[in-house]
């Protein structure tokens, strides 16, 4: 027994590691935060956080803070301690409503940004400027609470985008101020798109944004009249809609479900002409059923005409003796020996 138990210390030396807690590792992940197998990944979930961590591993390339209430994302935010090797920065469902001047400032390799799930009502045209090498924005369902296209403008023109992600914005036509020069990929999916009008197609055909792809799935297509310019270009443009076989029409009726690219353009009809054609039949069915009474009218007549002038003579004749009933109560009235006959006792 004695012997057996000689194997315990070293089991307890063993688990020894297991037993550390993540803020006390080598590197050093704050207190509210954990590290994933090396200080380079470090996640800070549903911490109610108010700022970002200011003890954070200088080596960390991924940092991702979730469900907190950081709310205003303000100047030099992460410049306690620069982070000159993180790329990657996730801030999302953190109740961000603000992100002020220089908010990035101390993250000079920064590429990627996500500040999707957001309520945000104000950018500041320098917010990200202190990341001149941010290449992908992810700003989804971002945008429900304010317009900010202007805003988000002016903050992005001096950055060299690639990707930019706006899906479930209730969006309802293209973003086009947000369309840099060199922007590669734009994820749309998930707004109110109905359809892109040729405006907005003459702006993807620019030359500026001939590279352009995009994901449009999960928008609620009109397939009428008014999609015909939208359908002819996705058919000449589907290498750059990466999902364009799954774009399905939401309206009208007959339609719902079909493959947009299924779709003939000669099929397509106008919601007004169509309207206007409902309205010329309903029309024409009332007048075509006044028609049909009227000849059952005159067919009861035409049959009845023999009874028709029986009744007309009889009651020609009853309206000459009533007449002669009157005329002679009349002169009866007006004769004056009927009158003194009458009155004498």
């Amino acid at each position: 027994a004695a012997g057996g138990g000689g194997w315990l210390p070293w089991l307890g030396l063993a688990l020894l590691p297991l037993a550390v807690p993540p803020a006390t590792a080598p590197g050093g992940c704050p207190s509210a935060c954990y590290c994933v197998a090396t200080p380079e990944l470090v996640q800070c979930r549903y911490e109610r956080l108010e700022e970002p961590p200011k003890e954070l591993p200088v080596t960390v390339h991924n940092l991702s803070i979730t469900g907190s209430n950081l709310s205003v994302l303000r100047r030099a935010a992460f410049a306690a301690r620069p982070l000159p090797d993180l790329r990657l920065l996730r801030l999302r469902h953190d109740n961000i409503h603000t992100v002020e001047d220089m908010a990035l400032q101390g993250l000079p390799a920064l590429r990627t940004l996500d500040l999707s799930h957001n309520p945000l009502l104000s950018v500041a045209a320098g917010a990200f400027a202190g990341a001149p090498l941010l290449r992908t924005l992810q700003l989804n369902q971002a945008l429900l609470a304010a317009p900010l296209e202007e805003q988000l403008s002016l903050a992005t023109r001096n950055l060299s985008l690639r990707r930019l992600e706006l899906a479930g914005n209730a969006l309802r036509a293209l973003p086009d101020a947000l369309l840099p020069a060199g922007l590669e990929e734009l994820d749309l999916r998930n707004n109110s798109l109905q359809r892109l009008a040729a405006a907005e197609l003459r702006i993807l055909d620019a030359p500026g944004s001939r590279g352009l792809r995009l994901t449009l799935g999960a928008n609620p297509w009109s397939c009428d009249c008014a999609l015909r310019p939208f359908l002819a270009w996705l058919r000449a443009a589907l290498a750059r809609v990466a999902d364009a076989r799954s774009l399905r029409c939401a309206g009208p009726p007959p339609l719902r479900g079909t493959a947009l690219l299924r779709l003939r353009p000669e099929g397509l009809v106008c919601a007004d002409s169509e309207g206007g054609q409902l309205e010329t039949a309903s029309y024409v069915f009332f007048g075509i059923v006044l028609a049909l009474i009227g000849i059952v009218f005159l067919m009861v007549l035409y049959l009845n005409r023999r009874g028709i002038k029986r009744w007309l003579h009889n009651l020609r004749e009853a309206c000459r003796d009533q007449m002669e009933g009157y005329h002679y109560r009349y002169e009866q009235d007006a004769d004056p020996r009927s009158a003194s006959a009458i009155s004498t006792p």
